[in-house]
């Protein structure tokens, strides 16, 4: 991987850290208090997939 997607990696594990933290796990998951940090979590991992799929595409135009 290269550094720029490593320092990505590494923000997106951090925002999907704090927004577990920051979850009211007695609270129903979708109610409006926990939502914010749903869906934030959720861009979250988008943000990782996306960033492997980025990494795999510029590896795969290296190859050539």
């Amino acid at each position: 991987m290269q550094k720029f997607y490593k320092v990505f990696l590494v923000l997106f594990i951090i925002f999907i850290a704090i927004n577990l933290y920051a979850l009211d796990w007695q609270a129903d998951l979708l109610s409006e208090d926990n939502l914010k940090f749903v869906f934030s979590a959720a861009s979250a991992i988008l943000g990782v997939i996306l960033l492997f799929v980025l990494n795999t595409w510029s590896k795969i135009g290296a190859k050539k």
